[in-house]
């Protein structure tokens, strides 16, 4: 104890909090069945235990009359005034072979009505183990259906409440203060949702007019040398910053869920994507193969432009000179879609590839892009309800593939 106010030490103030935060390996359930069954169980065991010494506090007080009816002859009716007069005589006055009859008949009857008692104890406390269990069941199953609903809902389905029914007890009120929850998450995620896309459709105009601004001098010539490396290096800047936004719009476009559904063939997704990136390919000498069916799926066209263009994009940035690509498309067994991209390039740990879709997530090594590539690819996959796998190659790279079905749910 600290000598001031008899306040603890820190020391063990620590050992008192690391006592009661310790997680137990019991469940509520096992604890409020045990709980029960044990207050049950000495409630009974104290019942029993009156029960048997007022039997024997009865039995022995009451022996002088037990002996003297016992030593009383059928017939006499004399004798009756006699044990009517004196019931509460001792025993001992009856004789010694009368004292010991009854001491064995006393001692008869309370082993044998200790033993009901220890076997009706074990009865009841087994059974009130039982049902104390059932009931705890009964009553946390509830609980269980909030747990597992608060397990399958996140950032990508917020939409989905529990709407709990039943009794208006702790677990309809838990269960309605969650959905509550959720319904300010969901605000809260779509406004953010629409500031990101407000705010980068707003900045596309001004980066056009410095794109433009910078182009046209440099296009007639009338910059100065000295200023042609600072030029360059500001319209580089502005098609960057360009691509960041374009990126982040579809990040918004693909997190909000709305979409403007038509027929999309992945396969010709594919071959513009290639299109688009064949030249960087050509400067990084990496080689392209495809294999590409006909996939044909039912979604937004503009979000899965994207989505196959950051898989191309990505698979041939982030390679490494004389590495290779290799893109297929084609039908799936439920009467979906898939495209799949694999690439050459640095080794990848398993355990990192759940931080490659984080937005403005580069990995290692990496510094192309704005990081949003993956991002947008997994946004867009969760709005058309496909399903995104991810490994990475014993020999390096990765192998991304993305099953749509064929109509949205």
């Amino acid at each position: 104890m600290s000598p001031y106010l008899g306040q603890p030490t820190t020391r063990a103030r620590r050992i008192i909090r690391t006592r009661w935060t310790t997680p137990t390996r019991l469940t509520i359930r096992t604890r409020l069945a045990l709980l029960n069954a044990t207050v049950f169980f000495v409630g009974c065991a104290a019942l029993l235990a009156l029960v048997w010494t007022s039997a024997r506090e009865i039995i022995g007080r009451n022996g002088a009359t037990v002996m003297a009816v016992a030593a009383k002859p059928v017939n006499s009716a004399q004798s009756e005034p006699a044990i009517t007069a004196a019931p509460t005589e001792p025993a001992a006055g009856l004789g010694a072979s009368s004292a010991a009859r009854f001491a064995a008949f006393e001692q008869d009857v309370l082993e044998e009505l200790l033993g009901r008692c220890l076997l009706l104890l074990v009865v009841i406390g087994f059974l009130s183990l039982l049902a104390s269990w059932w009931v705890a069941k009964r009553g946390l199953s509830r609980i269980g259906l909030v747990t597992a609903a608060a397990r399958d809902i996140g950032d990508r389905n917020l939409h989905a409440r529990l709407d709990l029914v039943g009794p208006a007890d702790e677990a309809k009120e838990l269960a309605d203060t969650f959905d509550a929850m959720l319904d300010r998450l969901e605000r809260s995620f779509a406004e953010q949702r629409r500031f990101t896309g407000h705010a980068s459709h707003e900045l596309r105009t001004p980066l056009t007019v410095q794109r433009a601004a910078l182009e046209i001098p440099l296009a007639q010539g009338r910059i100065p040398d000295d200023l042609l490396p600072d030029v360059r290096r500001a319209l580089n800047a502005t098609h960057r910053s360009e691509r960041l936004i374009a990126a982040l719009l579809a990040l918004a476009k693909g997190e909000s869920g709305v979409l403007v559904p038509a027929a999309v063939d992945l396969a010709e997704e594919a071959r513009t994507a290639i299109a688009e990136v064949l030249d960087e390919a050509r400067e990084t000498e990496v080689t392209v193969d495809t294999r590409l069916s006909p996939a044909p799926v039912w979604g937004d066209p503009s979000l899965l432009g994207q989505l196959v263009g950051n898989l191309v994009t990505n698979a041939v940035r982030h390679n490494e000179r004389d590495g290779s690509v290799h893109i297929a498309t084609g039908p799936t067994g439920g009467g979906g879609a898939f495209v799949e991209v694999t690439n050459t390039g640095a080794r990848v740990d398993a355990s990192d590839l759940p931080t490659l879709y984080e937005p403005f997530r580069r990995g290692s090594g990496r510094r192309k892009g704005a990081g949003l590539g993956l991002s947008v690819v997994r946004a867009v996959t969760v709005t058309h309800q496909g399903t995104l796998t991810t490994e990475a190659n014993p020999a390096g790279g990765l192998t991304v593939r993305v099953e749509l079905p064929a109509e949205r749910a």
